[in-house]
């Protein structure tokens, strides 16, 4: 697909700055460049700042509010020759925090540290397509690599607790030596077509009149292609035939690689199996388009910034080639 890249969180040719991970000199002295930065994460959430479109705010080494943080930093890569790093200070509290608002499907709350009150913290999926594709990726890299700290802490071999090495990029076990490193799941999204139609389906929970497309994690010994094929007819009762892979997109929603492929359908009738779905239903490029309008009563487009939402943009307009 020529516009593959496009998608949010892609595309943004970030040096990763990989070889100096395990070289302690070359991180010392990266630390130590008065041009290094930081990207403090709160739980989930990048530090920003900006209305309209919004900017991930890179702070120096020394700002105060990294006396909040639980650990050492994740080097993210390199801008300009100089180190980007994130910290982690989930450990504290704002005096107005609002868990049920966290909770939620797209959480509104934002927080402002005391020692940097001209930014806040935001909720990625609420913002993503605010962000310059640098600073999406930045963000996505920092929560997706300090989520898998979070939940990864213990040896999954032995049981004891690991350590942080490689800046941020593995975990290792003293009790037994194991190695571990950050995890993605791969889970297929699909475009299902059959004509001038597409298969969009809803979950328990979504916002009322929203739907999207269909998809599910890739099993051991499946390839790609099986799984769109496999999942479509688990989730609505679907035949699908040719598959193509179109686009990717990592969603560290907390660990996901999305791989947006395009399925044709052989069949019509839909089956939902109802502890997958809540709903699924054919819609027209036509009807799609007027839910993407807002002018669809019942049928809302899918979320900005998702794959889905992108693949389906795409397809309105006949650019999945």
């Amino acid at each position: 697909m020529r516009h593959a890249e496009e998608v949010t969180f892609g595309g943004s040719g970030l040096d990763r700055a990989a070889e100096i991970r395990g070289d302690i000199g070359a991180l010392a002295a990266a630390m130590q460049d008065a041009r290094a930065r930081t990207i403090p994460i709160w739980r989930g959430k990048p530090l920003v700042a900006g209305e309209g479109m919004m900017e991930a705010v890179r702070l120096p080494l020394d700002h105060p509010i990294l006396g909040e943080a639980g650990g050492p930093p994740i080097l993210l890569g390199r801008e300009e020759g100089a180190a980007v790093f994130s910290h982690d200070i989930s450990g504290w509290t704002p005096p107005d925090f609002d868990a049920e608002a966290q909770a939620s499907f797209l959480d509104p709350s934002e927080y402002s540290h005391p020692s940097c009150p001209e930014a806040r913290f935001a909720e990625l999926r609420r913002i993503m397509t605010r962000l310059t594709p640098r600073d999406a990726e930045l963000a996505a890299t920092a929560k997706a690599v300090h989520g898998w700290h979070g939940s990864h802490r213990f040896c999954s071999r032995c049981g004891a607790e690991s350590e942080m090495h490689q800046a941020g990029w593995t975990r290792i076990c003293p009790a037994c030596g194991g190695q571990h490193f950050p995890r993605t799941d791969p889970v297929v999204i699909m475009l299902i077509t059959r004509g001038n139609r597409c298969l969009l389906g809803r979950s328990p929970g979504w916002p009322e009149g929203m739907y999207s497309c269909l998809a599910g994690f890739v099993e051991p010994g499946e390839t790609i292609e099986a799984a769109v094929r496999r999942e479509v007819w688990e989730e609505a009762g679907i035949r699908v035939g040719p598959v193509r892979y179109l686009a990717s997109q990592p969603w560290a929603f907390p660990a996901s690689l999305m791989f947006g492929c395009h399925g044709e359908a052989t069949s019509d009738e839909i089956t939902v199996d109802p502890a997958e779905l809540e709903d699924a239903i054919w819609v027209t490029r036509e009807e799609v388009a007027e839910a993407a309008a807002g002018l669809r009563e019942g049928l809302l487009p899918a979320r900005k910034g998702a794959i889905a939402h992108f693949m389906l943009l795409n397809w309105m307009a006949d650019r999945l080639d």
